[in-house]
């Protein structure tokens, strides 16, 4: 008979030591003490475990009980997932608050279950079918939710015996039988474990943040991974944001991880006030949030990342594209520094432990673009996009170095720029990405062709503008040629006009890629115009006295999509009259 108890024989915070069964297994859901916390083990040693608990040990006693279940940390995954607030540990926060404002000790509550959903089946009794094959479909918010064989059931093809008729069914109802196996309307996953696949795809399609500065310069392919390093006062969390309501991604996961209250509060009241564009639904009808703030328990903070990887792997199956947004993966690492510091691990570099770089990358490795397991044949993808909150705005430290290493997009915030108002402050000599070479064929066929050489000419004059800055401040500007003079100026404003961008304005918000070529497009057309201007004779202080062409280029920023195109051609003909006045004279 199993011997699924054992007593509390140490407390130190976070962290219980209890004696338990033989064949106790890291990772094993325990219940402890007297109210039932959650806990999770960490290490066995030898008739001992540790235990990571996930709610406040306050008030546990040595010689209370511990329950070990024998099963892993799962989370339910089915239809009424999205637009739901979780906890860390996948606890649905929106239905808890419906009894109390508080979360008493020991509660547990699956994220979904209770609601009725109309099944639609697509396959019939007799067919063979195997792991991710679609049984049916749930119409959840405006999405079709594929109702897949889990993928557990075993290799190969069995048969169907049974698939029940079109109908409203709970997600604790029996859908199908497979081979005498039950199959429910939801399936249960091991948050720790990666979810199979077919086969990983190259990332040759973009993520649209609708930012331009990381949209044309520093692009992100679907399935890739992105780090936001900033110090505080930088803009991460209002340019993550940004991106989950911008972006082009189907799912967006939200995951508050171990930030200040006030802020996800802002997410929690914000969200749900607004509209999707593509859908005309409200945004949080393609979202899922997952709060885990810096007063909540540390060690559920340290589970949220991988309770946010699963679900995104569950709608990856079905052939969505996911993003996944974490703010910040800094106050994760700063969780396990504090469990393996009481765990008495030896630590490594300022203290975190010596595993921080592969935990960090057996995350980011879920990400990726997949041909999902099963019929019909599918694609989705997940994209990581985190930020990372380095102590006084060193990228020198550990977890910024990890990040730097494992994510293919480097977007460097820097606090420079936002002392000067510089949003969002994205220092394009620092960032990189390593995704432009692969998504230069799709901006090229989907966008234009002159898509690169657009993006070469802005790169080339922010480069030259840095360089020239640098001798203007030895010698001044009098030591500089007129062309010269001109593409510093050039540089500024491409600073101003095309790098800046208001996050609350109605229409700078998102910008399109048609949009941020046509901008491209402006300033190219601009730069001929002074140039051609300047081989005629005229001098830069000539050009520059016109203070309207430059104030014109910024109202042109904030005009209408559709107005643009005519606004553009306006400017640059009035332009070219003003510059051509100015030869004359």
């Amino acid at each position: 008979m199993y011997d699924d108890k054992g007593q509390i024989k140490g407390i130190s915070g976070s962290v219980v030591t209890s004696s338990c069964p033989v064949n106790t297994s890291i990772y094993e859901v325990a219940y402890v003490g007297n109210e039932g916390l959650l806990g999770e083990v960490v290490r066995v040693r030898k008739n001992f475990a540790d235990i990571q608990v996930y709610e406040d040990t306050t008030g546990l006693r040595i010689g209370d009980r511990v329950i070990f279940t024998g099963e892993l940390l799962s989370i339910k995954l089915g239809p009424g997932l999205l637009g739901q607030v979780l906890d860390g540990i996948g606890r649905p926060l929106g239905k808890l608050g419906e009894s109390s404002p508080y979360i008493s000790k020991g509660t547990h509550r699956d994220a979904i279950g209770g609601e009725s959903w109309s099944f639609e089946p697509c396959l019939n009794k007799g067919d063979r079918v195997g792991p991710g094959d679609i049984l049916g479909e749930v119409t959840e918010k405006s999405f079709s939710h594929r109702i897949m064989v889990p993928l557990k059931i075993g290799a190969g093809k069995c048969e169907m015996t049974w698939i029940a008729p079109a109908g409203n069914y709970s997600s604790d109802d029996v859908v199908c039988e497979i081979d005498g196996q039950a199959i429910k309307l939801h399936q249960k996953w091991n948050v720790r474990v990666p979810r199979n696949v077919e086969k990983k795809l190259d990332l040759d399609r973009p993520l649209i943040t609708g930012t331009r500065v990381l949209d044309v310069f520093y692009p992100l392919a679907l399935g890739g991974t992105a780090v936001i390093p900033g110090g505080f006062g930088t803009g991460k969390t209002v340019t993550q944001q940004s991106i989950a309501r911008w972006a082009n991604a189907d799912i967006v996961i939200y995951i508050g991880c171990g930030e200040r209250g006030n802020e996800m509060t802002e997410v929690l009241e914000e969200f749900p006030k607004l509209k999707d564009v593509r859908k005309d639904a409200p945004l949080m009808d393609r979202m899922i949030l997952i709060a885990n703030t810096s007063n909540m328990p540390v060690a559920a903070r340290e589970a949220s990342i991988y309770l946010g990887m699963t679900i995104a792997e569950y709608y990856r199956d079905m052939g969505y594209d996911v993003a996944i947004i974490a703010d910040s993966i800094s106050r994760w690492a700063e969780a396990l520094r504090e469990i393996s510091g009481r765990l008495e691990e030896m630590p490594g570099e300022e203290g975190y432990p010596a595993y921080l770089a592969s935990r960090l990358a057996r995350y980011y490795e879920r990400s990726g673009n997949v041909v999902a397991l099963g019929n019909p044949k599918r694609t989705g993808s997940i994209s990581v996009i985190n930020a990372i909150s380095p102590p006084g705005g060193d990228f020198s430290e550990p977890v910024t170095q990890a990040g730097l290493r494992l994510s293919g997009c480097f977007w460097a915030l820097d606090k420079a720029l936002a002392t000067k108002r510089h949003f969002p402050s994205v220092n394009w000599t620092q960032s990189y990405s390593l995704y432009t070479e692969t998504l230069n064929e799709y901006f090229v066929t989907h966008v234009s062709e002159q898509w690169v050489l657009l993006r070469e000419f802005a790169l080339r004059a922010l480069n030259e503008g840095k360089s020239l800055q640098e001798i203007v401040q030895v010698v001044g500007r009098d030591g500089l040629t007129e062309d010269e003079k001109w593409t510093l100026k050039l540089s500024e404003l491409i600073n101003i006009f095309y790098l800046q961008q208001n996050a609350f304005d109605v229409i700078d918000a998102y910008c399109d890629p048609d949009r941020q070529l046509a901008m491209l497009k402006t300033l190219k057309s601009l730069d001929d115009a002074v140039k051609d201007s300047l081989s005629k004779g005229a001098l830069f202080e000539q050009i520059d006295s016109q203070q309207a062409f430059a104030r014109d280029l910024m109202d042109l920023r904030l005009s209408k999509k559709e107005d643009y195109e005519d606004m553009s051609n306006s400017y640059i003909m009035r332009l070219r009259n003003d510059l051509s006045n100015l030869t004359a004279v």
